[in-house]
């Protein structure tokens, strides 16, 4: 392999040509871990460099996980594939609030990856624990109406190769599977009727993943707090991680981030019209004229996209104390919002 998948296989060479600069001019660098993720490793770079080099002081290196169940559901699913490309063919010019990318390459079996991005400290990972209420989602849901309107209703939602990976059948294997060791695991965590609410989702498993949206649009897949970094001032945000890209309803990434990021459950029940109504208002700023009816319907079904990827994820990756409750949490919000909106009654 041509390229460095760690920070200890790097050389101040290797980096300094990736980012651009003259050789000679990277003195040495350190590293440290950085993030909550556990599809990936990431990390900060701290570079030394010659006086004058004008080059960035600290920049990200995201890896593949260390974890081997991890790699394997990212080959399964194409999850390295969809950021890399995202880096190499959409974001710069995309308008989207998301990190410069320095470097993008990932090898032919779809797993070693390297991903050189801008540092955007003192910007602050969210706390999905901790949750976040509407006011501070305000600069979330508008990042998030800047994606969806990259793509509406476009053309090239079909034309990437990236983008158009159907994992369905993956998705219709394993997660019946997955749904009854998730069930097992957080059965003195989870209330029945949360529980119940992935039984629900397996009954009409091929009507909730074959239902065409409204409109079609690029969708991040996992928008929740976790993978949103505010600016010190909160009133800021760029999004990351951008590993679960498809093609869908920006109405379902929407209740994904409502559904899992409120804390309070009062706050939460009446949250979603008025998060719906300042994204619908966000895409029309920027000239699309959404068919609301349609698009809310696509919310409240959406609301079951919490759930699903709580239960996905949880059983899929390297187990970890944090991860545990992160991801109890991560379905028990959104089956609550699932519950009141009445979501698997739309899927039949």
């Amino acid at each position: 392999m041509s390229f460095p998948t760690s920070p200890e296989a790097m050389t101040p060479a290797w980096l300094a040509d990736k980012l651009g600069a003259p050789a000679g001019t990277l003195r040495g660098f350190t590293s440290a871990k950085v993030g909550t993720g556990q599809m990936c490793d990431s990390f900060r770079l701290t570079l030394d460099w010659a006086e004058g080099a004008g080059a960035p002081a600290t920049i990200i290196a995201k890896c593949p996980s260390h974890d081997a169940a991890s790699r394997h559901i990212a080959k399964l699913t194409g999850t390295y594939v969809k950021e890399v490309s995202w880096y190499r063919e959409l974001a710069d010019d995309s308008g989207v609030a998301a990190p410069l990318c320095h470097h993008a390459e990932i090898a032919d079996d779809e797993v070693d990856f390297i991903l050189l991005l801008g540092d955007l400290a003192p910007a602050r990972q969210g706390d999905q624990l901790a949750g976040l209420g509407l006011g501070g989602l305000a600069p979330c849901i508008d990042a998030a109406a800047g994606l969806h309107a990259l793509l509406w209703n476009d053309a090239r939602l079909d034309a990437l190769p990236w983008l158009t990976r159907d994992n369905g059948e993956v998705i219709r294997t394993l997660f019946p599977q997955l749904y009854l060791g998730f069930r097992e695991r957080y059965a003195e965590r989870l209330e029945p009727e949360v529980l119940d609410l992935g039984a629900g989702i397996v009954e009409r498993m091929d009507a909730y993943l074959t239902r065409q949206p409204a409109a079609r649009t690029i969708v991040h897949g996992d928008l929740r707090i976790d993978n949103i970094l505010f600016a010190p001032d909160s009133g800021r945000c760029w999004l990351v991680d951008w590993q679960t890209l498809g093609r869908g309803s920006g109405a379902s990434d929407l209740a994904y981030l409502i559904g899992t990021s409120i804390a309070d459950p009062v706050e939460r029940a009446t949250a979603d019209r008025p998060a719906f109504d300042q994204w619908s208002a966000a895409l029309q700023r920027r000239g699309i004229d959404p068919d609301l009816a349609g698009l809310w319907d696509d919310y409240r079904i959406g609301a079951l996209s919490g759930y699903f990827m709580a239960v996905f994820a949880s059983m899929s990756v390297e187990r970890t104390e944090r991860g545990d409750e992160m991801f109890a949490v991560m379905a028990e919000r959104p089956a609550r919002q699932a519950l009141a909106l009445g979501s698997l009654d739309l899927i039949g």
